[in-house]
């Protein structure tokens, strides 16, 4: 009876909480918006799936979670710990920027330069949340964390947290992907709000054809300038531009492939699995993370708002109007931001192709929210 009796006492049955419980059904309501809802599927179910695994009740000393012993010479150590190591360091968030290089073309960027400025509007919610975070109690280094998260760009709100707050890392994590995620919902209200009917109808000329030249010289121009406006950007940056020089150059279709498929789906897997895993409830249902979730869909929400209302205000200025739905793409949820832009718009005029033009202040949104983040780094990082 002994041994029955420490046998059941060993099973998750009994070592699970109602905490558990929450957050083994925030795991499946995951899955099934990446699989039902195919929002984001290549980043929610890897998620959900691993906030199930990292929820899951265990013996203490059973080598299992992520938070598991990584002491050194220690064969016991968890392999999911090993995982997570990957993502604590900052190992994987670069892998996946050198992917995305490779598969981002900036032409529309280089051939509207002005949409630079509509990139750099968005990143308004970055600061401003940054603010509210510090109005809440938030320390300098966990509000500059908490804020990027309205850049709505998963990889750089990984990457900052694990270097200024590691602690943060997974609810940050998991509210930048989710509103990554949640952007054909959050965002068509404000573009609906905030501009006119005439405006919603406004369309642009065909973007002129960049030369390749043009597409070789940019990544090495936008890194060079980058690094000396935000030296803490180097290595997104440097990651992001080397993966689009390798593409751009013509000369390494090979690594290109392998940069783009191989290196940035397995890089996504393991990371997206790794902060599903972290948020064991023990450490994630706390009040600092539903202030967390809360700050960065009010980061979200007024970056959509800031590119916007600073597309308007460009159009007092411009002798040929742009379409002012194109500011919303100014967050760097590539291209699902985009992509909502151009739907939205065909919704008034069903020959209005935004796509191409909301591509510009997208791709001008990475490289501003990893700016932004190279801010923080410079400032707070020791």
């Amino acid at each position: 009876m002994d041994t029955v009796t420490q046998l059941i006492s060993n099973t998750g049955f009994v070592n699970i909480t109602a905490d558990n419980i929450i957050m083994l059904i925030a795991g499946c309501i995951a899955i099934y918006l990446a699989i039902v809802k195919n929002y984001e599927p290549l980043l929610l179910l890897p998620i959900g799936f691993g906030v199930i695994v990292g929820n899951m009740p265990y013996m203490a000393g059973l080598p299992i979670g992520v938070y598991d012993s990584l002491s050194a010479g220690n064969a016991q150590n968890s392999v999911f710990s090993l995982f997570y190591w990957g993502v604590t360091a900052g190992i994987f968030p670069p892998l996946i920027f050198l992917g995305i290089g490779t598969l981002t073309d900036f032409s529309s960027l280089i051939s509207s330069p002005k949409s630079l400025l509509l990139g750099a509007a968005a990143q308004v919610g970055i600061f401003l949340t940054y603010l509210g975070a510090l109005a809440l109690g938030f320390n300098h280094l966990d509000s500059a964390s908490i804020g990027i998260i309205g850049g709505a760009d998963g990889p750089t709100s990984i990457f900052i947290a694990s270097i200024l707050s590691p602690h943060l890392l997974g609810p940050i994590a998991i509210a930048a992907y989710s509103y990554m995620a949640l952007v054909p919902v959050i965002q068509p209200p404000f573009m609906k709000i905030l501009t006119t009917k005439k405006e919603k109808l406004i369309r642009m000329k065909a973007p002129r054809k960049v030369t390749k030249r043009e597409k070789i010289l940019f990544p090495i121009i936008a890194f060079i300038i980058s690094a000396l406006i935000a030296p803490g950007s180097i290595t997104l940056i440097g990651m992001l531009m080397l993966g689009n020089l390798i593409k751009e150059s013509g000369v390494t279709d090979r690594l290109s492939k392998t940069a783009g498929s191989a290196i940035l789906d397995t890089a996504t897997i393991i990371l997206s699995f790794s902060v599903g895993a972290s948020t064991q409830a023990s450490t994630f249902v706390t009040k600092e993370s539903l202030l967390i979730f809360g700050l960065g869909l009010a980061s979200f929400c007024v970056a959509t708002a800031s590119g916007l209302i600073f597309a308007k205000i460009m159009n007092l200025f411009l002798k040929e109007k742009i379409n002012p739905l194109i500011g919303a793409a100014g967050v760097s949820a590539v291209p699902d931001s985009a992509r909502v832009v151009h739907h939205f718009g065909l919704h008034y005029d069903k020959n209005n192709f935004l796509l191409g033009h909301a591509m510009a202040p997208n791709v001008a949104g990475v490289i501003g929210s990893a700016i932004a983040a190279g801010v923080f780094i410079s400032f707070f990082a020791k």
